[in-house]
């Protein structure tokens, strides 16, 4: 199967030299400070028309030299740094950049019993709007530009030659956040471009657990990568304890959990296709169903009930997209946290861990904290972070580049009401 368009771009681009773009002051500062992006401003408006991943010089306005940047004409990101170099992203300098970041993991990552994991990501390994994960014998592409699109032909090859996977998928996602909200679980967004079609239901390891990830079904893949260090420190916790899992999804942290020896654990998600994907990962471990909670509804609602049946927890997990609708409910990042919070610590046993987890990249760590303490004091509980993790090796970041230490991942212990009384 070929999932290739438009194979005259690659050789097209090769013999394109890079045009000069001028950019303003400001992104001279940010450029110049190491961050890669041209965001979209007066000055970009009067660049001359381009086709999106046209390599191009970037230049202040006295013609100074600054960075080689592909082109998206599509994007408020206007332009990505390939290189402080005058470059063409060719065979030899693409596979330079892969092989680095293939070193990287090597060195760096602990992935024993790992099969799934990041090879590539982004700006994190200077190919910015580029991710590439492994799966086990197959590897997934995601475009975050149009700019790269015209290089997919070319990408894959290189991969080809460095890793020989059996087949190589790219995903697709809505460049627009309210697409996102049309999302289905069961709807293709990934397609085979070259090799070998995965099952349906792919198994790959990590940690030593198994779980089943689909490469064409869903807008993710059924296993976010980003939280498997996460995930193992979550096994160090909670043996003997009481667990609930909020927006489960498909139970990746409730495995975990059940697999350290939760004495039980309760899963809670609005759809009833990655509940019973979950099921289906704590089948493939050999798990007990009937020692586990599996519930199907909104997490406000739900904990809602909790409450009122007098159930308590010993830990309570949230990890929430950036926004979720249901029927009754809509969740946002910004606001809607600190209502969670609040929910979840009154059936959270004193001396209990609430772990709350976001990888809303407009939202930072100090604001985040925020909306727990926030949650806490509509409690009047006392709430204190213990620990505050973030991602794993495979998904580094430059320090020149803040947005890309995204996910923010706090284990707080409640203790009890909060000194001195609840004060906004």
């Amino acid at each position: 199967m070929d999932g290739f368009h438009n194979k005259s771009a690659e050789n097209h681009l090769k013999n394109k030299k890079g045009a000069e773009r001028v950019v303003g002051p400001e992104t001279v500062r940010m450029l110049e400070l190491g961050h890669p992006w041209v965001i979209a401003d007066a000055y970009t408006r009067k660049w001359p028309a381009g086709n999106s991943g046209e390599t191009v010089d970037l230049c202040d306005t006295k013609g100074s030299f600054l960075a080689t940047a592909l082109f998206d004409t599509n994007d408020r990101i206007v332009a990505r740094v390939l290189d402080r170099r005058r470059i063409q992203p060719d065979r030899s300098w693409l596979t330079e950049r892969i092989r680095s970041a293939l070193e990287l993991r090597r060195r760096y990552a602990d992935l024993n019993a790992t099969t799934a994991y990041r090879l590539v990501n982004a700006e994190g390994d200077a190919l910015p709007g580029l991710t590439v994960d492994r799966y086990g014998d197959y590897l997934m592409l995601q475009l975050y530009s149009d700019a790269w699109r015209p290089y997919l032909k070319l990408i894959t090859q290189v991969l080809q030659e460095l890793l020989t996977p059996l087949g190589i998928y790219e995903k697709s996602r809505p460049q627009k956040t309210r697409e996102l909200e049309a999302v289905s679980y069961s709807k293709k967004y990934g397609r085979l471009l070259v090799g070998k079609t995965a099952p349906n239901r792919l198994e790959v390891k990590e940690n030593g657990l198994k779980f089943l990830v689909s490469l064409e079904q869903g807008l993710n893949t059924g296993l976010f990568l980003d939280q498997r260090r996460n995930r193992f420190d979550l096994m160090t916790r909670a043996k003997g304890k009481r667990v609930l899992n909020l927006f489960a999804y498909t139970g990746a942290f409730s495995v975990a959990a059940a697999a350290a020896g939760a004495s039980e654990v309760t899963s809670v998600d609005a759809s009833t296709g990655y509940t019973d994907w979950a099921r289906d990962n704590f089948t493939a471990n050999g798990m007990n169903l009937k020692k586990h909670e599996f519930i199907i509804g909104d997490c406000f609602t739900v904990l809602g009930r909790l409450a009122q049946s007098a159930k308590k927890y010993d830990i309570i997990l949230m990890d929430p997209p950036s926004f979720s609708t249901t029927a009754k409910n809509r969740f946002t990042t910004r606001g809607g946290t600190s209502d969670l919070v609040s929910a979840a610590l009154s059936i959270l046993n004193d001396n209990g861990l609430l772990i709350a987890s976001s990888n809303h990249q407009k939202v930072d760590t100090a604001e985040y904290l925020k909306e727990l303490r926030r949650g806490a004091l509509q409690t009047g509980c006392e709430l204190r972070v213990i620990s505050l993790l973030g991602q794993p090796e495979d998904f580094p970041y430059p320090v020149t580049f803040p947005e890309g230490r995204y996910l923010k991942y706090a284990i707080c212990m409640k203790s009890g009401s909060t000194p001195g009384g609840a004060h906004r």
